[in-house]
């Protein structure tokens, strides 16, 4: 007779138990209906736990259809006594992102100037990342194109005499329309090694509450923590502040060579209680003054799924009181963790305006990306307010459209206001920004005007960035203009890096059903990836088509008649 999971399991359990206990022989006896014959206890137990095997792969196969399950190398990233834990996504997830709404088309006549704070958080990746493992597309404002681009690193060149990075641009057909051209901007930060890095103050502020108590929180916030650990060097400091229903410090500041001391107390961490976000955010400034480093790093990294249920829980009130704290020299760097509950609007939000870095950790290998491979330009500060501002000749540029960064455009007044705030570069650290412009003569969106403007050359735009030192207050600013390139040019293939960013950017575009790709799909962006990869030395990239792969297989192919092109009109083939 057939038997259910549900009714092997009790029996299942009972019989191991009893095997152990006893010794003795066991006749199982099922839920529905007797089992005959008898046989010794070691044949029933190995056949009952090839059984138990086969039901608890049942089992794991229906919850992974119903909800999705984290990838391997997260099972890889809990200890040992929590790895075989279930990872399932909750059937109602409270996950919140930032709602973001593409950056629009601008005609150059009337809008020419384009200002923005560069970015260098890369969590929107791994949490993109985390989904597709699972088997879900990810919601649409969970995409951020910026942070998916700047996940990688490029080959930019070194930095120029007396600043600390450099500037280059690339032009080359857009791959989702060759009628318009892709601008690339890319900066890149001096390399500083470790070593030469100052010596830091740092606070983990850990999130101990009940919402932490899942393998993919608490568990992998102590590995995380234990990493970093163990790059301290003798002149850092670290302490550590715990927070659930009351905050504590659980570690006082401790210097970095006493690692088995700072290793017990990440060890001690148990999850249990409600959040009191604010309180502990306010404890672990005191304790970062506490222990400031005059010209060091002072900084406190925030490790929580950013779900604070006591005491402020709006995020603007957040942002507002690690604004004023920003200004005693101590940054904040968000590390997010877990699924289901997360918060990641809060957590991209207050990092940004700490003026730190926001990650989203979903593998102990993504702990070592932040925490180890890039810890200087994760840390260590080069050049802060970094802001771009880019003006289109309306000569050559009819319209143009930034790609991504939507909740970091500003002003075109703010970007010679030193008093307004933009994003920090670490050492070692390669940013891209991204326009797609259309040149006069193609087709546009915006209806020809009668009076316009007619400057002369062959600009296609003039570039600007402005940043201060790390211990300035006035800005310091970089100009260049962006010359035309030419068609014998542009009819040559771009770099890799050029072709490789742009899949990614076109990855992201197509994840947020952006309506600016046209007939560009998927199998666009791996095929344009595959062709790019270049020397992939820790292997992102080819984990990057790995994941295109996942959302291709993931998205429904679309009706012809449904797919329709930037100027509206339907396209001949589908998305897929």
């Amino acid at each position: 007779m057939k038997r259910t999971v549900p009714a092997l399991l009790p029996a299942i359990l009972f019989l191991l138990l009893t095997a152990c206990m006893h010794q003795e022989t066991v006749t199982p006896v099922a839920a529905d209906a007797p089992v005959p014959g008898e046989q010794p206890a070691a044949a029933h137990i190995g056949q009952e736990s090839r059984q138990r095997a086969d039901a608890m792969k049942v089992r794991d196969e229906l919850a992974s259809r119903k909800s999705g399950r984290v990838a391997g190398a997260m099972l890889m990233a809990a200890p040992a006594s929590v790895a075989t834990s279930d990872y399932a996504v909750p059937a109602e997830s409270r996950e919140k992102y930032q709602n973001i709404s593409d950056n629009p088309v601008r005609l150059t006549t009337e809008d020419s100037v384009s200002t923005f704070s560069l970015d260098v958080d890369t969590g929107s990746y791994s949490n993109v990342r985390r989904f597709l493992n699972q088997g879900q597309l990810p919601p649409a404002d969970a995409v951020r194109v910026e942070e998916l681009v700047n996940y990688f690193p490029y080959d930019y060149p070194d930095s120029l005499p007396g600043h600390p990075f450099a500037l280059s641009t690339e032009i080359a057909p857009a791959p989702w329309n060759s009628a318009h051209y892709l601008l690339r901007i890319g900066v890149k930060t001096v390399e500083k090694n470790v070593a030469a890095m100052p010596p830091a103050n740092l606070v983990f502020l850990v999130d101990v509450s009940g919402s932490m108590n899942s393998p993919d929180k608490l568990p992998l916030v102590q590995s995380t923590l234990q990493l970093l650990t163990a790059q301290l060097r003798p002149q850092d400091r670290v302490a550590m502040v715990v927070y659930a229903g009351r905050t504590a410090v659980e570690l006082e500041s401790t210097p970095g060579n006493q690692k088995e001391k700072i290793r017990a107390a990440i060890a001690r961490l148990q999850a249990g209680g409600s959040t009191a976000g604010e309180s502990a955010i306010r404890l672990a400034y005191a304790q970062a003054r506490a222990g400031y480093i005059r010209g060091g790093i002072n900084r406190i990294l925030l490790a929580t799924d950013g779900d604070f249920n006591v005491g402020i829980s709006d995020i603007e009130q957040i942002k507002d009181m690690v604004k004023r704290e920003r200004e005693s020299g101590i940054s904040l760097t968000t590390l997010g963790f877990g699924q289901g509950n997360y918060q990641e609007a809060l957590m991209e939000q207050i990092a940004d305006a700490g003026n730190g870095n926001y990650s989203y950790i979903d593998s102990l290998s993504e702990a070592r990306k932040v925490l180890v491979e890039e810890l200087s330009s994760t840390f260590n500060t080069v050049a802060k307010d970094v802001k771009i501002q880019m003006e289109f000749n309306p000569k050559q540029v009819a319209e143009w459209r930034l790609v991504g960064y939507e909740n970091r455009v500003l002003r075109e007044e703010d970007f010679r206001n030193d008093k307004v705030d933009a994003g920090d570069v670490g050492a070692g650290k390669s940013v891209t920004a991204l326009y797609e412009i259309t040149p006069v003569g193609a087709a546009t969106l915006h209806a020809s005007r009668r009076y316009s403007g007619k400057p002369e050359g062959q600009e296609l735009g003039f570039l600007r960035i402005r940043y201060k030192q790390p211990d300035a207050s006035t800005s310091v600013e970089l100009a260049r203009a962006v010359l035309h390139p030419g068609n014998a040019a542009l009819a040559h293939e771009p770099s890799a890096d050029f072709r490789f960013t742009a899949a990614v950017a076109g990855f992201g575009q197509l994840l947020r059903q952006s309506p600016y790709t046209g007939t560009f799909g998927y199998q666009d962006v791996k095929t344009l990836a595959e062709k790019s990869i270049g020397s992939d030395k820790n292997g992102y990239r080819r984990e990057f088509i790995t994941l295109v792969g996942l959302a291709k297989s993931l998205t429904p192919a679309k009706p012809l008649n449904d797919v329709r092109t930037q100027d509206g009109h339907a396209a001949d083939a589908g998305r897929e």
